[in-house]
This record gives C-alpha cells, sequence and structure tokens, in this order.
C-alpha cells in the first residue's frame, strides 16, 4: 500500500518548517545574547521573536557574536549602532 506523501511537498508544509527554523533561530539569538550579558529589552524581544525571516535572525545572530547591545545586532551594514564621537 502506498502512502501519499504529498502533503510534506506541499506549499503549506514548507511555510511551517520555515516558520519552526524562524523560531528556533530566534530563541538561539536570544540565548546567545543572554549568555553574552546583552540586555535584551521587551521591544527588541519581540522584535526578534516576531521576525519570520529565518536569514534576518541568522544576520542578526552573526552581528550578536560580537555586539556589545541589542542595537549593535539590528543596525544596517554600515552603521556601528554606537556613536562615533
Amino acid at each position: 500500500m502506498a502512502v501519499d506523501l504529498s502533503f510534506f511537498q506541499s506549499q503549506t508544509a514548507q511555510q511551517l518548517r520555515a516558520e519552526g527554523r524562524a523560531e528556533g533561530r530566534a530563541k538561539d539569538l536570544l540565548l546567545l545574547l543572554g549568555h553574552r550579558g546583552v540586555e535584551v529589552s521587551e521591544e527588541d524581544r519581540e522584535c526578534i521573536v516576531g521576525c519570520g525571516d529565518p536569514d534576518v535572525l541568522g544576520l542578526w545572530f552573526r552581528k550578536a557574536l560580537t555586539a556589545t547591545s541589542t542595537a549593535e545586532v539590528f543596525a544596517s551594514d554600515g552603521e556601528s549602532g554606537a556613536d562615533a564621537g
């Protein structure tokens, strides 16, 4: 008897997997920031948890490896997130 596996290839299934990856990345990012002692405001926490784009969360995670504030994590390329002078 053949099993219908079409659901696992459906757009809905792909969306659910992407949401799960994003949720996991958000949790990892918050864990990393907490471990590094970076203060995360409730507003920043909501921004991180509410982000559904795994690529953006991945970028933020890489920035969080060396950031000393969430402003540095969220800064666009070319911005330091801190005052220059």
